[in-house]
């Protein structure tokens, strides 16, 4: 008897010490998924997780709705029944939380019903997940939450018929020291978009004469690449974006470049606390917008302007749009040229600047002779305040001047 009343014991003990720990990891599984949410909050993000498990370091989520904190009513959140899983889950004394990856499966469903939109979605990853602790969330921290976000291949159909493909994608920044410092002195980062492709011949079933231009401008289907390349230091907010590419193959590519200073985490900071504190309710997406900007520039007057380009690279499209607008003027394209440069004076005088005339007549007219390139930049003689040149704005001549603006075409881009 006593040994059958000690193994009872034994036995509802052990079931009782398995329920307390089921409780604690799906209490500690939720404390993640509720501090991951929390996180993402700051930032403009509504996360509603589905439940949560643990498994020793790995953290399942069966399914999420994503949504915008400032959302207008036609905004509606995105729901996703899909499991994701943190796996290296940690968590630290300050209440932080760093995952060695985050991964879903592989996306494969519809979309859409009329049309047919169907999705497919191959690895689809993040790398170095960091989660700040604290009551606040400084920007610093904020910087940190992401190593490396990558993907394999997408696809987008319509009725069928693929409309978007991408072999792969990746975003990818490194942080110095390393990652969830509260000492954050620099970071890089990284991006690439592969193998891009878009079919864009069904457009005409949705706009005939949007399709009738794309058709007539051979531009039925295209493909190529994104990039991006930007080093940050935090002392001085001096941000260098060294080029965002986007180059089409048989069409051309837009390659944008700035050199900003006194960007600091400080001045985010400021950002968002401004943004929590702008009233959303009863508020249009552009409202939302415009009271942001304008909450934002007030915050701008220590960020200044080293320098900043755009340059377009011609590929064919240039030269395809200047045949397809002489042809809908009845005329060969010489003929539509000459008239272009002839009334292109009085089109620069109509924006009551007179200095753009030496400015810009030149490098336009001689990319519409034979269009090769086209750069816009921006040097001013010295670092200059985004306010200062704002109010600069008002006397446009003396603007081009404190920008150093230049504009030239068919030069050879700089190594």
């Amino acid at each position: 008897m006593r040994i059958t009343k000690t193994t009872s014991l034994m036995l509802l003990s052990g079931v009782a010490t398995a329920m307390l720990i089921g409780q604690a990891s799906a209490l500690e599984a939720q404390a993640f998924v509720d501090r991951v949410a929390a996180v993402y909050k700051t930032i403009g993000y509504d996360f509603k997780f589905g439940p949560a498990t643990l498994d020793g370091d790995t953290v399942t989520v069966q399914g999420i709705t994503i949504g915008l904190v400032a959302a207008t009513p036609d905004m509606k959140p995105m729901t996703f029944d899909t499991e994701i899983t943190f796996s290296g889950v940690a968590e630290y004394d300050d209440g932080s939380y760093t995952a060695d990856s985050v991964t879903i499966p592989d996306i494969d469903t519809d979309f859409a019903t009329d049309p047919v939109g169907h999705i497919t979605l191959a690895d689809a990853r993040i790398d170095g997940l960091y989660i700040p602790g604290g009551e606040t969330v400084p920007a610093a921290a904020v910087l940190q939450m992401v190593q490396s976000i990558s993907t394999g291949a997408l696809s987008v159909t319509r009725d069928g018929q693929e409309v978007i493909s991408i072999e792969s994608m990746e975003a990818a920044t490194e942080f110095t020291p390393e990652q969830g410092s509260a000492e954050l002195t620099d970071l890089s980062s990284t991006l690439a978009v592969n193998g891009i492709s878009v079919d864009l011949s069904t457009v005409g079933e949705e706009d005939a004469q949007a399709g009738a231009v794309i058709e007539a401008l051979g531009l039925t289907s295209i493909s190529g690449n994104i990039t991006q390349d930007l080093t940050w230091s935090m002392a001085d907010g001096h941000m260098v974006l060294h080029s965002f590419l986007l180059d089409f193959a048989d069409v051309g590519s837009l390659d944008i470049a700035a050199d900003l200073t006194g960007l600091t985490p400080a001045v985010l900071d400021q950002m968002y606390a401004m943004q929590a504190a702008t009233p959303t309710e009863g508020k249009t997406a552009e409202e939302l917008a415009q009271a942001q900007m304008m909450s934002s520039m007030a915050l701008m007057q220590g960020v200044s302007i080293v320098s900043a380009k755009v340059r377009y690279d011609d590929a064919s499209l240039a030269g395809k749009l200047l045949d397809f607008f002489a042809q809908q003027s009845g005329t060969d394209r010489a003929t539509f040229v000459a008239g272009l440069k002839a009334a292109l004076p009085a089109m620069i005088a109509d924006t009551g600047i007179p200095a753009l005339t030496d400015l810009v007549y030149p490098p336009v007219s001689t990319f519409l002779d034979d269009p090769q390139s086209l750069e816009v930049r921006v040097a001013p003689p010295q670092p200059t305040s985004i306010l200062v040149l704002a109010a600069a704005a008002a006397n446009p001549a003396g603007l081009i001047a404190a920008l150093g603006l230049a504009v030239e075409a068919n030069t050879a881009a700089a190594e």
